[in-house]
């Protein structure tokens, strides 16, 4: 990493939007075996075209393929990274008054880049309709999706001597893998983690418990070990943020909490941007920013503070009021302004409309501008 700031957009994205009613046909249809993939990626191809066009004309400096090409925010990728497979776990996910799907992936053997992974091509077709001037941004999981949760490195023993050496490998595994999306071209790749809110979690409830705490702490260091080695030495004109997410399913959410307990594990990862949930009480103070900050001049905190699970507008004053509370832990200069999360992090989406999303991202351009443009 280098003191110089890379990433200097006031407005930004998460990522995932609303699926057009036509994608979610066509990707029915498909599942059911009526049509092809071919023609399903027609369909999905279209689609991706009018949300880049309107991601520019929504303003954005860097746009993404709307996560069009998945199902989930984060098993579309995992299950084709080389190493692991899809499975039916039986159980799902318990968010707040919903259930998903039960859709899980397991480990099949020592785990490698999958240098033939379709997200790839993806790619390659986003950038080929992203207008000059406009910047492709790429989104997938962070490997700390796999590091201790949902059983998904359960059995590392049957393929590795030390459980250092399954760190090793998945770490190596996501820099070839951040390396070959930028041998194809993508210089702004963002890994989005709800780890650390799962983290906040369990250290909260075991506050009092110093033996209960200290296998979360591990994985937790576990995590910046894995995660700043699979960024470690890639190129300098890479921007690479962070997305921080508590949940994000029909609007509902998974977990809650303040950063306090992971904001010294944060500190130390070697991103250049860090997207923050700070959309309501959830997600408590902004006393942690300044240990996520840690001093450091190359970074940008991009605050959450306009909620992608409802159409509700935010108030103007209380955005602006919260920006300088915010500011008294990071220079203004280092703040930028996004959704807490994306708008449709699965499939299903969120409960609200497409208009709803544009008319959300016009709000957060219209302040980004007035507070944050010139400073």
């Amino acid at each position: 990493m280098t003191t110089a700031r890379k990433l200097q957009y006031h407005f930004d994205q998460v990522g995932s939007y609303l699926r057009p009613d036509a994608l979610k046909t066509a990707r029915e249809q498909y599942a059911k075996g009526e049509i092809t993939q071919a023609a399903l990626l027609q369909v999905q191809h279209a689609a991706t075209k009018d949300l880049v066009d309107a991601q520019v004309a929504a303003g954005l400096s860097a746009v993404t393929d709307g996560e069009f090409n998945r199902s989930w925010w984060h098993l579309d990728f995992l299950g084709q990274l080389g190493g692991f497979e899809f499975y039916d776990q039986e159980a799902s996910y318990k968010f707040h008054g919903e259930k998903t799907r039960s859709t899980n992936i397991r480990l099949t053997g020592p785990v490698h880049a999958n240098l033939n992974h379709p997200f790839f091509d993806d790619f390659k077709y986003l950038q080929s309709i992203v207008p000059e001037g406009v910047e492709p941004k790429v989104t997938i999981p962070s490997p700390s999706l796999i590091i201790n949760r949902d059983q998904r490195s359960d059995g590392w023993a049957d393929y590795y001597p030390t459980w250092q050496a399954f760190l090793d490998d998945l770490a190596q595994a996501y820099h070839d893998t951040l390396q070959h999306f930028y041998d194809l071209g993508a210089r702004y790749i963002q890994l989005d983690d709800t780890t650390w809110a799962y983290l906040i979690a369990q250290l909260n409830a075991n506050a009092d418990d110093p033996a209960a705490r200290a296998p979360f702490e591990q994985t937790a260091q576990d995590d910046v070990y894995v995660i700043n080695q699979a960024l470690a030495g890639l190129p300098d004109d890479l921007k690479l943020s962070t997305h921080i997410c508590r949940g994000n399913f029909k609007s509902t959410y998974l977990f809650e909490g303040g950063y306090e307990p992971v904001a010294k594990y944060l500190g130390q990862l070697n991103y250049d941007a860090f997207f923050l949930e700070y959309d309501n009480e959830r997600s408590g103070d902004f006393g942690p920013l300044a240990d996520i900050y840690n001093g450091r001049p190359n970074v940008e905190i991009v605050l959450g503070l306009f909620t992608s699970k409802s159409a509700d507008l935010e108030a103007v004053d209380d955005v602006v009021a919260r920006i300088n509370e915010a500011a008294q832990y990071v220079p203004k200069a280092q703040l930028a302004l996004s959704t807490q999360c994306g708008f449709s992090s699965t499939e299903e989406g969120n409960i609200l409309t497409i208009p709803d999303q544009w008319r959300k991202l016009a709000l957060i351009k219209t302040i980004a501008d007035q507070e944050l443009a010139t400073v």
